[in-house]
């Protein structure tokens, strides 16, 4: 028996392997380090430019579709402390804290089921490095003149248009909002998968969600979040195109080997 344990806790944590774990955050570390270098890409005052520059032709395209409901919505957000305190630990955590709890619990609990997911991300995380290249968009939160408020930057007590925060996220990584799609990836992913009738709701919610949380705290336009929605859309499909070339190993149902 006090052999059989840890032999169980080793297939859980590594049911392919120690090198197969290694080959995840390799994979994931080296997406990160992409986006990284788009921050290099525009770091410079004409970079900034055609950022706010783009940013303006989205408040144009919004106000001339009558998609233009962020400062509404930031209003009525930061009129209750609560509700901007909520949004902004969402907004922080999203990507860190809650996307790799979500990928490790697919690991480990549902491993057949993981690679379908890691493919939607790799795939959304280079759709999203080409619109950083192409289109550098500036936030919000980068117009206080059109009444938005940078609420993280109250709610930290640091200013996220400090050079050594920006050093480690690029401000004008806008377009498309990777909050909306990520949320979207593992929104779907769960929401099929936990037992919980109130948790498959409240992960299928999820999405609506993050559309809020990115508006309410000044760091998207809506057109970021739609265009998050679409680049989720095309990564599921992209996901979906790969299975079918191993489906025994990339599927989000794996086929069962036969004989």
């Amino acid at each position: 028996m006090p052999v059989r344990l840890p032999s169980r806790l080793m297939e859980r944590v590594f049911p392919h392997g120690p090198f197969d774990v290694v080959r995840q955050v390799l994979l994931f570390a080296a997406a990160y380090y992409a986006y990284r270098l788009t921050r290099g890409a525009i770091d410079d005052p004409q970079g900034a430019a055609t950022a706010f520059q783009n940013a303006r032709h989205i408040i144009s395209f919004e106000q001339a579709t009558g998609l233009y409901v962020e400062p509404t919505i930031q209003t009525w957000s930061s009129g209750w402390s609560f509700a901007t305190d909520v949004a902004c630990w969402i907004y922080m955590n999203a990507q860190t804290t809650i996307c790799l709890a979500a990928l490790v619990y697919l690991y480990l609990f549902h491993n057949e089921r993981f690679y379908f997911v890691r493919n939607m991300f790799i795939v959304a995380m280079g759709i999203a490095l080409i619109g950083y290249m192409l289109f550098p968009t500036a936030p919000p939160r980068f117009f206080p003149e059109l009444g938005f408020q940078d609420t993280l930057s109250n709610y930290t007590h640091v200013d996220h248009n400090d050079v050594k925060v920006n050093a480690l996220f690029n401000p004008y990584a806008a377009v498309p909002s990777m909050h909306c799609c990520n949320a979207l990836l593992i929104g779907w992913s769960l929401a099929q998968l936990v037992k919980w009738r109130s948790l498959r709701i409240f992960w299928a919610c999820y999405p609506l969600l993050l559309v809020w949380v990115v508006v309410a705290t000044g760091n998207h336009w809506i057109t970021d979040a739609i265009l998050g929605a679409a680049t989720a859309g095309l990564s599921f499909y992209a996901a979906k195109w790969l299975a079918q070339k191993r489906p025994e190993a990339w599927a989000f149902t794996p086929a069962k080997a036969t004989a």
